[in-house]
């Protein structure tokens, strides 16, 4: 069983996380399944990936019902947990459509139903053939094909359009935020597209908007109000640093030891559309 946890534990806490949304989640998923393999017959483990991955979606799926439930009482709106994934990090070998694991496409998937969940992410991020998914969720490929598709109509995601994130070079950024600190509004602005939105989430704990908020010139305002906040409240000591999150660059800003936040930014047609800032600090333990 050890030689099995390391061949597909990164794997498992992969389509764990990304059916939950939640590290902390993944990570109970994860050791959950491998404690009750130990339990099960050799003859079921013929196909350990296929197995493990059952039993870990099937957790998933079960703990996906009551997280609904949990969410509608959440304080303003709820974002996915960001995780580290440097360079090294194993994932690098088994995940088939890495930019999947993208910030972005995981808010995305907040969209869908469970099932519809489950088959995007075995289909489009870990590469898995619809005779594999209908096994594993014990229905007919073309019923697998038809959540697909829906699942990809909910995210606004046509047939013939890739899926891949639009990339984000450090130079773009770091241009971004030195306009944020200089408090160059217009340049900001010039940076956002006109349906930009910025969501927050605070969850209660950190000092966050309620509801996204909308329009260029609106978002580039609560950005700058939000700097001048951070350089108030912490006398200027603070700071932004790169990091590797969920498999992009994220933006953390930090202040001694305390992650005051991480940010992240998706681009479209090099401007900035949609901006996402996790402030629970619940949901900055992995950053």
């Amino acid at each position: 069983m050890e030689k099995l946890y390391g061949q597909y534990r990164a794997l498992l806490f992969t389509l764990a996380y990304q059916l939950t949304g939640s590290a902390a989640d993944a990570e109970d998923a994860v050791q959950d399944v491998f404690v009750k393999a130990c339990h099960v017959l050799p003859e079921h483990l013929e196909e350990p990936k296929a197995y493990l991955c059952k039993m870990v979606t099937n957790h998933c799926l079960n703990l996906q019902k009551s997280a609904r439930k949990k969410r509608e009482m959440y304080v303003g709106p709820w974002l996915p947990e960001p995780v580290r994934t440097p360079e090294t990090d194993p994932l690098e070998t088994t995940i088939v459509r890495r930019d999947l694991l993208s910030y972005a496409m995981l808010v995305l998937l907040e969209r869908l139903t469970p099932t519809e969940r489950t088959v995007f992410v075995l289909r489009e991020a870990l590469g898995f053939d619809y005779p594999e998914i209908a096994e594993l969720l014990g229905k007919q490929e073309a019923n697998c094909r038809k959540l697909l598709s829906r699942a990809r109509n909910k995210m606004g995601i046509s047939e013939d359009e890739p899926v891949a994130a639009e990339a984000v070079e450090l130079e773009w950024v770091n241009r971004f935020l030195t306009s944020l600190e200089q408090g160059n509004v217009d340049h900001v602005v010039s940076l956002l597209t006109e349906d930009v939105m910025f969501v927050a989430d605070g969850g209660g704990k950190a000092k966050a908007f309620r509801h996204p908020v909308q329009t260029r010139e609106h978002v580039a305002r609560v950005l700058l109000d939000g700097i001048q906040s951070l350089r108030s409240y912490f006398q200027g000591d603070f700071h932004f640093e790169f990091s590797p999150l969920n498999g992009e660059t994220g933006i953390v800003i930090r202040s001694g030891d305390e992650t005051v936040a991480a940010l992240f930014i998706q681009l479209r047609r090099g401007k900035i559309a949609r901006m996402y800032a996790v402030r629970n600090p619940d949901k900055l333990v992995c950053v």
